[in-house]
């Protein structure tokens, strides 16, 4: 079976990934901070007959980055890693002038510097597989200038250059950088809050997004699920 590794799978569009790929007879390697929460999704995900590991721990640890690639080499390798980790940097987000630096920092390290070394540690498993593949969940906040959400898009404008750098890099593997658009998600809700009467796509909604390219496998590079769908 094929092995994927998705951070920030406890809930969310992590979530919702991690079952689309449990129900297509995946095992799944899945990262996150809240134990409780994660392990609830492993136990979902497991009911389709597929393995599961739960991996609790903070993506911006090497050495929890390092467990999650361990437990896939103990899958059996690792054909797909998702880095869906993220941060806002400041809740509410707020105007440049005001946003706090430490926020920006810790934006960087989680969205950036840490897809960074997962893909590091991960590449030996990733190269030796037939289909090996990055997935970096994007934004249009980091291709378009939006008001207050200038540190965050600042993140995923540099996540998106890191991968279309890897996949020149490595051209032996898919480098997808996959913006999902608007969801509801409690980090969408923590960064704007939705209007009355405001629809908000459900991650589960978007997830067939990714499953196409997996179908497809078109070149690296970046892509919008609202395209796909």
């Amino acid at each position: 079976m094929p092995v994927a590794v998705v951070t920030g799978g406890s809930k969310g569009l992590g979530r919702a990934l991690g079952l689309a790929l449990a129900a297509r007879g995946w095992d799944l390697v899945l990262g996150a901070r809240t134990g409780s929460v994660l392990a609830a999704t492993a136990r979902a995900a497991a009911a389709y007959g597929t393995r599961v590991v739960a991996v609790p721990g903070d993506v911006t640890d090497g050495a929890h980055r390092a467990a999650l690639v361990a437990a896939a080499g103990e899958l059996g390798g690792l054909d797909l890693l998702v880095s869906n980790a993220s941060v806002l940097g400041a809740e509410p987000l707020v105007r440049l002038e005001e946003h706090p630096l430490a926020g920006l920092r810790r934006a960087l390290e989680v969205n950036v510097v840490a897809a960074l070394g997962l893909v590091q540690e991960a590449l030996p498993l990733l190269r030796a597989s037939a289909a090996g593949t990055v997935v970096t969940i994007s934004s249009e906040a980091g291709a378009e200038p939006y008001e207050t959400w200038g540190c965050y898009g600042a993140a995923k404008a540099a996540l998106d250059h890191l991968a279309a750098v890897l996949g020149v890099e490595e051209p032996g593997l898919r480098v997808w950088a996959v913006d999902p658009g608007d969801m509801d998600t409690d980090l969408h809700t923590a960064a704007a809050p939705a209007e009355d009467g405001e629809y908000r796509p459900t991650p589960e909604s978007v997830a067939p997004a990714f499953l196409r390219l997996l179908d497809e496998r078109p070149v690296s590079g970046r892509y919008g699920a609202r395209s796909l769908l």
